[in-house]
């Protein structure tokens, strides 16, 4: 928390400068309630009439002033909730293959909505009540200084008892933070799998299961919520009692003062509101420390801040000049082998298939090649250079990866396809040419500007395998790797895609797939048939 309140200090400081002059304002006017009572206790309407201008006056440059602190303490939470955002990305970003997929998306996606919207409720806003509130609470003692030395000593027995009561309590709510985080990660995951699956249910006559799924995700947000509400409740319901019994003393002190003639009898009125200002401000700070607490765990996920990513200092994979070489590797999933010693070379310019049945670890060698994977055994080398000297970013410079399920942006077909870059019109003329995705665009009216909707609704699944093998050509990868990429499409427009990435010299492919007639097969420069690991062959 205290990262991004110093990296945005300048916000902050905009924000809580008007707030002081707010805090002070409303002090001067306690102060000018006094003058204008003890005006009407000695009878003086002059000085009465000219207080009580005084106040009004104060009142309306309050207003003024408050409204400037709504506008700048909200532009300050919106940069800070931007910047935790951004470090949520690197944090991501930072995370290995397998470490991003551990997690479903659903959770991801309430660190972006929920996380953020909970550290704004429990962090940014609490820390400007807690300004304003210590503000009014210094003021307030200032003021009373000004009226008599013992009612600041008393003043200063309060916030002491105040201060340190948060302290018992905040374990208690750090734990209940972290319980209500966790449940709204789970229950976020558990909507969007629903959601996901809501035409499945539909179609089954499970609509009971999807208002059951709804309905339990529900109760996994309300349930811990509900729990650190009604607890933060009791704390500061007993906050509040030791809060009014510190308020009531300090009132009856001066009322003392004020029989005996030690300060003005109008401080009955100014000063009753200078010791609940006092009071309530010192609250609201204890208050406030046990929201912090609760916000620890939302912090914790951050571990990467995007200011404090530095480019790497050595280049990306370079273009190979010789091939890939694939030694005695060995790979598993936890208990389950998947290869095992496997040994297999793919010369740079070469057209190589892989075959074989299901879970023989065709698509886990993709995987492995793009670096994705790499906790193995054995050696991968690009030309002479192990692989493990090299990110999966940097190997990726040189590699593009099609996989059967192909995911499209919310956006246009230009767009996922370019991912954002410039190329020129004979570049895009010939990835859509060679992908076979020319003559679907010219049956579309937008053409390449069409939206494809959602995870590429609008599109079949073949034109969607069409735009991924168009991006990956027209980022001119080098190495072309390509797990059951032409699946979708019909044998026609699979054999363009195919002759295409086939006759292309400068390009290293490797594709997988289950079914190659034998005149397909002839045109590789290898075929590899993959055969499951067995039993005996399981590496201890």
């Amino acid at each position: 928390m205290s990262y991004y309140l110093k990296k945005h200090w300048l916000a902050n400081l905009l924000a809580i400068l008007p707030g002081l002059l707010a805090c002070a304002l409303r002090t001067v006017n306690n102060l000018l309630m006094i003058r204008t009572f003890q005006g009407i206790i000695d009878r003086d309407l002059r000085g009465f009439f000219f207080w009580i201008l005084m106040m009004t006056g104060t009142w309306f440059l309050l207003l003024c002033i408050e409204g400037l602190v709504e506008f700048l303490q909200g532009r300050a939470i919106q940069a800070m909730n931007n910047a935790v955002r951004r470090d949520m990305t690197a944090t991501l970003l930072h995370k290995s293959h397998v470490e991003f997929h551990g997690k479903d998306t659903g959770e991801y996606l309430s660190w972006f909505t929920n996380d953020v919207n909970q550290i704004e409720e429990l962090a940014w806003k609490p820390f400007y009540r807690c300004i304003d509130a210590g503000s009014s609470a210094l003021f307030s003692a200032i003021a009373l200084l000004t009226l008599h030395w013992s009612l600041l000593v008393a003043a200063l027995v309060n916030v002491a008892v105040m201060l340190i009561l948060p302290q018992l309590c905040n374990k208690r709510m750090e734990r209940l933070g972290a319980d209500c985080e966790a449940g709204q990660a789970t229950a976020t995951g558990k909507l969007k799998d629903i959601l996901a699956g809501f035409d499945v249910l539909r179609s089954f006559g499970r609509e009971h299961q999807f208002r059951q799924g709804a309905e339990e995700a529900s109760e996994k947000i309300e349930k811990p919520k509900f729990r650190l509400t009604y607890v933060s409740g009791f704390i500061s319901a007993g906050f509040e009692c030791v809060n009014i019994v510190c308020q009531m003393l300090l009132n009856i002190l001066i009322g003392v003062l004020s029989i005996r003639g030690v300060i003005l009898q109008g401080s009955l009125m100014g000063g009753g509101n200078l010791c609940g200002n006092l009071s309530n401000g010192i609250g609201i700070t204890a208050q406030v420390l046990l929201s912090f607490s609760s916000t620890k765990p939302y912090f914790e996920k951050i571990t990467v801040h995007g200011d404090g990513i530095q480019a790497e200092e050595s280049g990306g994979l370079p273009e190979i000049s010789n091939g890939i070489t694939v030694k005695d590797l060995t790979f598993q999933y936890d208990e389950k082998p998947v290869l095992n010693d496997l040994s297999l070379t793919f010369k740079k310019g070469g057209k190589y298939a892989l075959t074989g049945p299901s879970g023989c670890g065709k698509s886990t060698l993709l995987k492995l090649l793009l670096g994705w994977l790499p906790d193995y055994r054995g050696t991968i080398r690009f030309d002479s250079t192990d692989a493990h000297e090299f990110t999966p970013e940097q190997l990726q410079e040189q590699m593009s990866y099609i996989e059967q399920n192909v995911f499209l942006f919310n956006s246009t077909i230009r767009d996922n396809i370019t991912l954002g870059e410039n190329f020129t019109d004979a570049q895009m003329e010939k990835a859509l040419r060679d992908s076979a995705l020319a003559g679907d665009l010219a049956a579309m009216p937008e053409g390449l500007d069409t939206p494809v909707g959602e995870d590429g609704s609008n599109l079949s699944g073949g034109q969607k395998q069409r735009v991924a093998i168009a991006r990956a050509l027209i980022h001119n990868r080098s190495v072309l790797l390509v797990d059951e990429g032409t699946s979708a499409l019909d044998q026609k427009n699979a054999g363009i895609v195919e002759d295409s990435l086939l006759n292309n010299p400068d390009l290293t492919l490797i594709l997988v797939s289950h079914h190659l007639s034998p005149e397909r097969k002839a045109q590789f420069t290898n075929v590899y048939n993959l055969e499951p690991v067995t039993a005996h062959q399981k590496v201890a």
